[in-house]
């Protein structure tokens, strides 16, 4: 068996600037050494450079150079000597994204430590997002996402941060298919609950939905107790209800910025096709699902009309947008905060429980407790700076939502 071929590990640090890199390679070039391996970070306008060639037959007459032109960008530098390339990444690799706010040092240290204890290890750490939270992206090798999902997942609830697995696959990458529920999720609040207020219903159409909505109730009986007490309000009232529906922090945002990379969208609702076809048409979301209320000479007659869309009808409604779109059901994200949304986020490739109660936040893949709905996006590999970015282009500016309390 060869030696492995002499390298030379070049690591660079100081204060970055315009022409720091070049003027390395440039030194580099009159060597004629072949680039291997290049890593770059900047942390407060501080530069960590790293370089891994090919070592020529005078080496310490190259690191002169090197040693020289850094002392003229007034930065340190270290050059060693050494063999081969990057070790390659060990066995399966996983994506972990991290979100806090704040996301303070004693998190990262016990998470860091729950992935040590698995046996894999760190390769690579980037940020996704400064605000309005902090999102970090860890790539880790060494240990099935499904060895480290539960583990870690124990940790972020102990360290009250946010934390999703997601194994390192093409489908990442590729357009895949965003599946939400609506009330308490898409929007704020429950439409149900809006329009039993023109009843005079809403204290019980309410109690009656939290009961739901933690798995107590039969969501189809519950439904439709709630529905009937809604007999006599008139159409109208469907309008003025959709008028004030306030969106989730972010959702256009999300929306908005999936749509640009060809992303799918569908909502599944346990509520109203008059509300949901609406707020499809108005988001631009490819599908949607819901019941439909039964209105007779402008009133609702608190009846349904068709089969209730439930627990099993959105994970059904799910594997049926799949199927249109033509994704695989691992490429499918599905996001929701009920009991009804279970059997939905476990159909999915990646299932979300975005401010969920407790029954969901722990059967889910993953749980996003922030009150801000494109958080999302960073578990996406997408970055708040490419965000807005891409929002700056199109004569957009990326809100800012203010900071939780």
């Amino acid at each position: 068996m060869e030696d492995e071929p002499k390298t030379l590990l070049v690591t660079l640090t100081g204060k970055d600037r315009p022409g720091v890199t070049s003027a390395i390679f440039a030194a580099l070039a009159a060597a004629h050494v072949e680039v291997i391996d290049i890593e770059q970070i900047v942390l407060r306008r501080r530069l960590v450079l790293g370089i891994l060639v090919t070592a020529p037959r005078d080496w310490k007459k190259l690191r002169d150079v090197i040693e020289l032109t850094a002392a003229e960008l007034d930065m340190t530098v270290d050059v060693d000597r050494g063999a081969g390339d990057n070790r390659s990444r060990r066995g399966e690799r996983s994506h972990i994204t991290i979100i806090g706010h704040p996301l303070k040092a004693s998190a990262m240290s016990a998470i860091a430590g729950r992935i040590a204890d698995s046996g894999a290890n760190i390769d690579k750490i980037e940020r996704m997002a400064r605000y309005p939270v902090t999102a970090i992206e860890l790539h880790v090798s060494g240990a099935p996402a499904d060895t480290l999902r539960p583990l870690l997942a124990v940790e972020a609830v102990k360290q009250g941060i946010d934390l999703a697995v997601q194994r390192d696959s093409l489908h990442r990458r590729g357009i895949r298919l965003i599946v939400m529920d609506v009330d308490s999720t898409l929007v704020q609040g429950e439409v149900i609950e809006m329009l039993a207020a023109h009843a005079g219903q809403e204290a019980e159409v309410a109690r009656v939905t939290e009961a739901a909505m933690r798995g107590e109730l039969d969501f189809e009986q519950s439904l439709r107790e709630r529905v009937a007490l809604l007999e006599g309000v008139p159409a109208s009232a469907l309008d003025e209800v959709y008028d004030s529906i306030v969106l989730a922090p972010g959702a256009r945002t999300m929306v908005r910025t999936l749509r640009r990379l060809g992303y799918r969208f569908a909502i599944v609702s346990g509520g109203f096709t008059q509300v949901t076809d609406r707020l499809a048409a108005d988001l631009g979301i490819h599908f949607a699902r819901a019941n439909e209320l039964e209105i007779v000479d402008g009133h609702l007659t608190g009846r349904i009309l068709g089969e209730v869309v439930d627990r099993a009808g959105k994970a059904t409604a799910l594997r049926e947008f799949a199927a249109e779109v033509g994704v695989p059901l691992d490429a499918v994200i599905a996001i929701g905060d009920g009991a009804n949304d279970l059997d939905m986020l476990n159909a999915a490739g990646l299932g979300i429980a975005y401010n969920a109660k407790p029954m969901v936040r722990d059967a889910a893949d993953t749980a996003v407790n922030v009150p801000y709905l494109d958080a999302i996006l960073y578990l996406l590999g997408i970055s708040r700076e490419q965000i807005e970015d891409a929002d700056a282009a199109a004569g957009i500016v990326t809100p800012a939502p203010p900071l939780p309390g």
